[in-house]
């Protein structure tokens, strides 16, 4: 735990009671265009409903400073099926059958630029995949050498599809990034089967 600092699980309904708080923190940290709050307001109120999610977010003072959250990834959603596509297109079926089979998809991890470089993030990241039953862990960030990046590095997780743009987006390339779960420094032990939500039959 970082001092001061007090991480909370919230559960799907009260994760999207926080959303219009939780915005303002992602606000800050990602400087997006104004007219694109909404949007991302109306998908963090979609993935509550998806299979598996979990939200963490992180407290200074009873106010929000960071938050992550994720759920399971299953082929029909659109960040699952874009990425499978890319890394099939990639290196064949060997990369989905590793890192997406059985996955655990996370879609925010942000913290406000005041409360950076205390730890929050990797807090938050660890407290978000502990004891999860997926096998892996996945995520896009942007390309380049972010502090972002050197986080997910430090905690196991490698690239697995490099300069990677999303439909809508040719301009702002990612980098997909998996790592097996537990993460690097996690005290969890290593799930021994497959996550509940597990469904692949090796025909992809």
């Amino acid at each position: 735990m970082v001092a001061d600092v007090e991480l909370r699980e919230l559960a799907p309904a009260a994760f999207a009671h926080a959303v219009p708080a939780l915005l303002q923190v992602y606000e800050a940290a990602m400087d997006p265009p104004p007219e694109q709050l909404p949007g991302r307001a109306s998908v963090m109120n979609t993935h509550t409903r998806y299979p598996g999610f979990r939200s963490i977010i992180a407290l200074l003072d009873d106010r929000p400073v960071g938050f992550a959250y994720a759920f399971h990834g299953v082929r029909g959603q659109w960040w699952h099926d874009t990425v499978a596509a890319g890394m099939r297109a990639a290196d064949g079926r060997a990369g989905v059958r590793r890192w997406l089979a059985d996955p655990f998809e996370i879609a925010e991890v942000h913290v406000r630029p005041e409360a950076q470089n205390r730890g929050i993030g990797r807090a938050v990241l660890h407290a978000l995949c502990e004891g999860r039953p997926e096998r892996t862990a996945v995520l896009s960030t942007r390309t380049g050498p972010t502090a972002a990046r050197h986080l997910y590095r430090s905690c196991g997780f490698v690239e697995v599809l490099e300069d990677f743009s999303f439909p809508g987006s040719p301009d702002r390339p990612f980098s997909i990034m998996a790592a097996p779960l537990p993460l690097i420094g996690s005290a969890a032990p290593t799930h021994p089967g497959r996550s509940p939500w597990w469904r692949w039959t090796g025909s992809r």
